[in-house]
């Protein structure tokens, strides 16, 4: 039965709507990164008079932009890699083995997601504090540190939707592996792990995102050394101006890694949240 006329212009306005409420920001982004300061500053004009790539030079002048890109990409990717890495054995052991205190586990786990992450800012704060003062290992304000922290909000939900993946994969590829010799570690690496490719890549993304956007705890647990791209953003913004067309230019720098990795890995990661949600 063909839907009624109305009903289909009614979709195509709504959908139109929907378009230009996501693509107006991004054109506006785009075009103010194009003009000089004195034409952000001013009345805004749909159809910049002039355009420029001097922005795009001067942001790297303005702020150190490199070092902070270099600061995000270590934090981002090894928080992202110790993340997967730990996601894949909890939730092989949950998923796979039943032991005491799983469920317990599985809740608490869950449960994590449920506060928000400002309630954890001072206690890591003074954790890191008092272990600085102890051992003589430096967290706060290192790499090293905003890593961890990164590491407890990502956890939780890749644990839990690692788990959810694994056990939609058959058991019996696991008694095929163990007719073949292969112990549990070996059967999960030959024969979980490649038929989770999606689950995994989704959870490297979560995690990555996760890391790499992060304003509240970069801005309190890192110095003028191992500041990041997301609190670095601020130094375009001084007492007497904000240089609105380098702030433009600078976001948009910013968003091309994720934007291109979700491009290149957006159908492991429909897949892989699908998957997860399903199970």
């Amino acid at each position: 039965m063909a839907a009624p006329r109305s009903f289909l212009w009614t979709r195509r306005i709504f959908l139109t709507l929907l378009t230009a409420f996501v693509v107006l920001p991004v054109y506006v982004m785009i075009s103010s990164s194009l003009k000089p300061l004195e034409d952000v500053s001013g009345k805004f004009e749909w159809i910049p008079s002039g355009l420029t790539l001097r922005p795009y030079v001067d942001i790297w002048e303005t702020v150190p932009l490199a070092d902070y890109f270099v600061n995000s990409i270590v934090v981002a990717g090894a928080a992202t890699v110790f993340s997967v890495i730990v996601a894949i054995f909890a939730a092989y052991a949950v998923s796979r083995y039943s032991f005491r205190g799983k469920r317990a586990f599985t809740v608490t786990v869950l449960s994590t997601q449920m506060f928000p992450g400002i309630l954890f800012l001072l206690p890591l704060f003074l954790i890191y504090v008092n272990i600085g003062n102890a051992t003589g290992i430096a967290l706060f304000g290192s790499r090293e540190g905003l890593i961890l922290t990164y590491l407890t909000f990502s956890l939780p939900f890749s644990i839990w939707m690692l788990t959810g993946y694994f056990d939609s994969i058959p058991r019996e590829l696991d008694e095929a592996a163990k007719v073949d010799g292969c112990g549990p570690i070996k059967a999960l690496f030959r024969v979980i792990i490649p038929a989770a490719t999606p689950g995994i890549v989704a959870v490297a993304i979560y995690a990555f995102m996760t890391a790499w956007g992060e304003v509240l705890f970069a801005s309190v647990m890192t110095n003028d050394t191992t500041r990041t791209l997301a609190v670095g953003l601020q130094g375009y913004a001084t007492q007497n101006d904000v240089y609105w067309n380098q702030v433009m230019a600078a976001s948009l720098v910013v968003s091309v890694p994720v934007v291109v990795g979700f491009l290149l890995l957006q159908r492991y990661l429909v897949a892989g949240l699908t998957a997860g949600a399903v199970k």
